[in-house]
């Protein structure tokens, strides 16, 4: 008997012992899990069991790299029309501390850490009406000029959304001509929890589930890569997760678009959802976990440090994560929220939390191009980050 199986059937043993043998001998089998399973695991007390699943399937793609990147994070307004009960960040025009940055002014925000190795700027931000077309394409050839070589991931699908409202074009005409401004990918928030009992209770003024999902298939379509998320501890049900998870898997079934998948900690500081308790560290890591699990045809799973507790994002690299986001910039939407984390780290720091957790350090592009890797035979420079059968 082989180290490897003899390590399998330790986990199937103890799942056994935990009344998840079924799940276990599914997920040794490499076979896809059932939304019965997924409502199984949410439930299961063994939380330690359900990581160890999680952990199984995280080291035979990834083995023990985890990925960072070098990144900056831009949210070029807070002006919203959206009212989402759980959200500290929007403001509407004469609020205090409502802001629209000129286009020229996060370009100033670029120029700010010209010296620093920056490979990616994130910029998502509040849904205004009143915000013209030519403001976004601006927005992105301002990023452009000032830096050229960096990827430029923006607008989430409700952005996009509203972007093609603004154009009076369909999406399809409008993605192509960002594209040329310097939209390189597309990130995954606005997605909250597929569920129209949730949406009509907490953000019934933004789009719905099957309008975010089918935004990000013309994005897909267009050639763009995207990330995916879940918004988690709030009002929802055991079932709506689940359900969330399982029609992110069915569109990439269908695009193979997802690159990330992200679960998003609620935080009701601030909010007028304050009185909902929130997520715990354990629920973070159960939800990391699920994600790894349900999600078998997304290659990476990130444990998104900003909200979490720097110790958490580390042991979430051994419940399925094998990515902790990037060094930040001046986030504003968790931390207006009474997010507590850091709002920027130096690179250094990402490197030796990663390997404080035990894993191997990897840089990364956005699109998980090796930029530095701390064992170069694992994860070669320059090629993409390896993703295992």
């Amino acid at each position: 008997m082989t180290a490897t199986s003899i390590a399998d059937r330790q986990l199937l043993e103890s799942a056994r012992d935990r009344g998840l043998g079924a799940i276990a001998e599914k997920v040794l089998a490499r076979e896809r899990l059932s939304f019965e399973d997924g409502v199984a695991l949410y439930r299961s007390p063994a939380i330690h069991v359900v990581g160890a699943l999680a952990n199984h399937v995280r080291e035979r793609l990834h083995g023990d790299l985890a990925y960072f990147n070098v990144n900056q994070h831009i949210n070029y307004t807070n002006l919203c029309n959206k009212l989402c009960r759980f959200c500290a960040f929007q403001r509407l025009p004469g609020q205090p501390g409502a802001y629209w940055l000129k286009p020229e002014e996060a370009a100033a925000k670029i120029r700010a850490l010209a010296h620093e190795p920056v490979t990616e700027v994130h910029m998502v931000a509040g849904v205004w009406p009143k915000i013209p077309y030519s403001y976004y394409l601006e927005l992105l050839r301002a990023v452009k000029r000032e830096r050229p070589e960096i990827h430029i991931k923006a607008f989430t699908m409700v952005e996009l959304d509203q972007i093609a409202k603004v154009a009076k074009k369909p999406l399809e005409a409008v993605l192509p001509e960002l594209i040329e401004a310097g939209l390189g990918s597309v990130p995954g928030g606005g997605a909250e929890i597929f569920s129209e009992r949730v949406r009509q209770q907490t953000y019934h003024l933004k789009i719905s589930g099957d309008e975010w999902l089918a935004t990000a298939r013309k994005v897909h379509q267009a050639g763009l890569r995207s990330n995916c998320t879940m918004l988690h501890g709030h009002i929802e049900t055991v079932e709506e997760r689940v359900e969330h998870l399982d029609r992110l898997r069915k569109l990439q079934d269908e695009t193979g678009g997802f690159q990330t998948y992200i679960p998003l900690s609620f935080h009701p500081e601030n909010s007028e959802m304050a009185d909902v308790p929130g997520p715990t560290a354990l629920d973070e890591l159960r939800e990391i976990a699920l994600g790894r699990l349900m999600l078998d045809n997304i290659a990476h799973i990130k444990a998104y440090w900003i909200l979490m507790d720097v110790p958490i994002a580390q042991a979430a690299l051994s419940y399925g994560a094998d990515d902790v986001d990037g060094t930040v910039v001046e986030e504003h939407i968790y931390h207006d929220a009474g997010a507590t984390t850091p709002q920027r780290v130096q690179r250094a720091e990402l490197v030796q939390w990663i390997r404080d957790a035990g894993r191997v350090p990897v840089e990364r592009d956005t699109l998980y191009r090796v930029v530095w890797s701390a064992d170069p035979e694992r994860a070669p420079v320059g090629e993409a980050a390896p993703v295992g059968a």
